[in-house]
């Protein structure tokens, strides 16, 4: 016990010394949690900004315009004059997408021709890209279907057996999760944990990696090795990254859920267990890079090597099941993709605790192992001094 009390007061002297050492556990991961969180606050993308190209300049035209801004994911910017225009447009991001309403179109419809639109949209912006589609394909198809229902009723048909004859077999879409797409719900709460995940595995290799590069290893861990005395050091300097870090984790878990209305069916509690898990697990694990290396230069660039493909690989952004076999593999190997499927479940999806209780003792185990490892390592490296001093 009084390994980690001198040891945590001796780091508390140290982050006084350095106010960008302090500022790295502190309120630089508020700012980064706060952007990111200000970043997604909408929850919904509204308003995304098009073009209309109308050829035709007709009432149908002109009405087609008008159902296109009114939809509440679109916002017709301005109109576009001829091609040139609508590439000049789409290439400086004035608007996503054009949407091309050929000359003619009116006199088609009323002839029983079909009558066609176009959407140029830039398919590199994936997300734009995807909402852009979902919108105009749906306020064509009302149009569409709203010109069919006239025809029909001037031909004597019922409405109800118009509706039966044209869409005969019905598609009923049920979304189960996350079904108003808000990606202040779905992506900044998974984003947040990614980035805090990165800051505790620096803060860890940075603490330790910076006793080897100053060669002060014997005025922290003593003179000579005990691995009960050497686990006290390590959980005293790793304690204030650790508490500092997981408390930014629990008030944002908060602010996210009940802060803005949003009442999870899973365990909050549960989640924020994990995320306390993740956070200590990170920080070992910077710690344990540095023993294994000696070096704080080496130590940080594996932190970099390790976490920052980590949001990459969680099968957030791309589906796990998808990979390849050795990109699933080296997924499964980091503790992000788990905690995040743990998060998900909870969050998104209101799952039974007990199915992500193998991840919790995952990480559990995994966060032991690498304590011990680095306990093994630190007592190695005390004993070899002239292994410190590596930048």
């Amino acid at each position: 016990m009084n390994s980690i009390v001198h040891s945590a007061r001796r780091e508390v002297w140290r982050l006084r010394q350095s106010s960008w050492d302090l500022a790295m556990i502190t309120w630089v991961p508020l700012l980064a949690v706060a952007l990111l969180w200000w970043i997604f606050s909408a929850g919904v993308p509204h308003d995304l900004p098009i073009g209309v190209q109308d050829e035709d300049h007709s009432a149908l035209s002109r009405q087609l315009t008008r159902m296109l801004d009114a939809t509440p994911g679109l916002h017709v910017a301005r109109p576009v004059n001829g091609s040139l225009e609508a590439q000049a447009a789409l290439r400086s991001t004035d608007v996503y997408a054009v949407v091309v309403v050929p000359r003619g179109i009116s006199n088609d419809v009323k002839q029983g021709r079909v009558g066609e639109v176009t959407l140029l949209h830039n398919a590199q912006l994936g997300t734009h890209s995807g909402l852009i589609q979902r919108d105009v394909r749906a306020a064509v198809g009302t149009l569409s279907a709203g010109v069919e229902l006239a025809a029909r009723a001037k031909r004597g048909e019922s409405a109800l057996a118009a509706r039966v004859s044209m869409d005969p077999i019905h598609t009923q879409l049920v979304g189960l999760f996350n079904v108003a797409g808000n990606y202040e719900q779905f992506l900044a709460s998974a984003l947040v944990p990614a980035l805090l995940h990165i800051l505790a595995m620096t803060a860890g290799a940075w603490a330790v990696g910076r006793e080897l590069r100053d060669g002060s290893l014997r005025d922290w861990l003593g003179e000579s090795g005990h691995p009960v005395r050497t686990a006290g050091a390590l959980l005293g300097k790793l304690l204030w990254p650790w508490l500092s870090l997981t408390l930014v984790g629990l008030l944002t878990l908060v602010w996210f859920t009940w802060g803005r209305g949003w009442h999870p069916l899973g365990s909050v509690a549960w989640v924020a267990a994990a995320l306390a898990l993740l956070v200590g697990l990170s920080v070992v694990s910077g710690a344990l890079l540095a023993a294994l290396t000696r070096s704080l230069r080496m130590a940080l660039s594996g932190v970099g090597f390790f976490s920052a493909p980590a949001f990459a690989f969680s099968g957030v952004a791309y589906p796990l099941l998808a990979m390849s076999p050795s990109a699933r593999t080296w997924a499964l190997a980091m503790p992000f993709t788990h905690y995040i499927a743990l998060q998900t479940g909870q969050l998104q999806m209101g799952a039974p605790m007990a199915s992500s209780a193998g991840a919790m003792a995952g990480l559990l185990a995994a966060t032991v192992l690498a304590f011990l490892l680095s306990i093994a390592l630190l007592e190695r490296a005390l004993t070899q001094p002239g292994t410190w001093g590596k930048p």
